[in-house]
């Protein structure tokens, strides 16, 4: 049975690339959640006023992936301390939050954060929001598989592969 979950920690472009590549995971499509507006395009998110997210959604296989498993990777991958941005992008579309879409997501995610608090993981405390997810959108088709697509942009180079370079040095045994 595949399973669904819902992350956002900045640019979907890094936390698709990020995710897509461990195995269990069955398909990543970026998108936008948690915002006030009907099927949102990139340009209403990117101009911060829709209270939309990029987010990422993520069918897994729970016997061969966990949710601690995609939580541990996700709070790995980016900076779960700093308030509406992952360096330089910037604003609220870029805020860090794991939407949850049943009790179980919320609770894990809750213990999760709690435990890496505990065990003072980060120099600042964590303002990933946990969030029930009401709706999400997938964005444009130039925006899915990016990476794969891209791999040469600038942005992929500079943002992207040390994210990747980190992923895969401390989770090389769950990779594809």
């Amino acid at each position: 049975m595949i399973n669904k979950a819902y992350f956002a920690g900045g640019c979907f472009w890094c936390v698709e690339a990020v995710l897509k590549n461990l195995n269990g995971v069955e398909k990543v499509t970026s998108g936008y959640a948690g915002g006030s507006i009907d099927n949102p395009n990139y340009e209403q998110v990117s101009s911060g006023t829709t209270g939309h997210v990029e987010t990422v959604e993520v069918l897994f296989d729970p016997s061969i992936i966990s949710y601690e498993l995609l939580l541990d990777v996700f709070f790995t991958s980016h900076d779960p301390t700093t308030v509406n941005r992952q360096g330089s992008d910037v604003g609220e579309q870029y805020r860090s939050v794991i939407f949850y879409i049943n009790e179980d997501q919320k609770r894990i995610s809750e213990e999760f954060i709690n435990k890496l608090e505990k065990e003072k993981v980060y120099n600042n405390t964590i303002i990933t929001s946990v969030t029930k997810l009401i709706k999400f959108y997938p964005a444009e088709e130039y925006h899915q598989n990016y990476y794969d697509n891209n791999k040469s942009a600038p942005y992929c180079q500079i943002v992207i592969n040390p994210k990747l370079s980190k992923i895969r040095q401390k989770f090389s045994g769950y990779l594809k």
